[in-house]
């Protein structure tokens, strides 16, 4: 059963389909309250949406989906719907995100990183236990294709720079 009712769709400030929407707009989301963009990696999302006055956010994908974050070597589950309500620094009633501790699955209720920034970032579970790691684990590098353009323009700035300049006396 859905936690995102019509009531709450009909508040949300922003509402977005399509994967690859919903996926830049995601990373946008979380860069914006000061987390690492590759928190949620969620695959073939259908709907996600925004509700500003609350913070409420839900994310929804076809399937449920599994990721392994490399860096720490935790597998991460997400369910069809993940939803949370957002605030700078601080994601809290987090649902439909569960990770492996020891041999049981345990529910992530809450996920925040430290204000100053100590490069930490705390997952807390509904029973109060907590794992912290650095966020850098959780962070996706810039693109390829987001860094292209800027190389090729200095590509070319630079071969213009270095090709030798004929001058002819008139």
């Amino acid at each position: 059963m859905s936690l995102v009712t019509k009531e709450i769709r009909a508040a949300a400030s922003e509402t977005y389909r399509g994967d690859a929407m919903c996926q830049e707009k995601s990373k946008f989301l979380l860069t914006e309250v000061g987390l690492p963009n590759g928190l949620l990696p969620l695959k073939d999302m259908e709907e996600c949406g925004y509700v500003k006055e609350t913070g409420f956010v839900w994310l929804r994908q076809k399937k449920k989906s599994e990721h392994k974050f490399q860096k720490i070597g935790r597998t991460v589950k997400y369910a069809e719907e993940v939803t949370a309500y957002v605030e700078p620094n601080r994601i809290r009633k987090l649902t439909g995100v569960t990770t492996k501790e020891l041999l049981v699955w345990v529910n992530i209720s809450e996920i925040y990183v430290d204000d100053p920034p100590t490069g930490k970032i705390t997952f807390k579970t509904p029973t109060g236990l907590s794992r912290t790691f650095p966020t850098d684990a959780f962070q996706i590098p810039e693109t390829e294709k987001e860094k292209a353009p800027a190389v090729k323009e200095d590509a070319k700035t630079a071969a213009s720079a270095a090709a030798p300049v004929e001058v002819k006396e008139v």
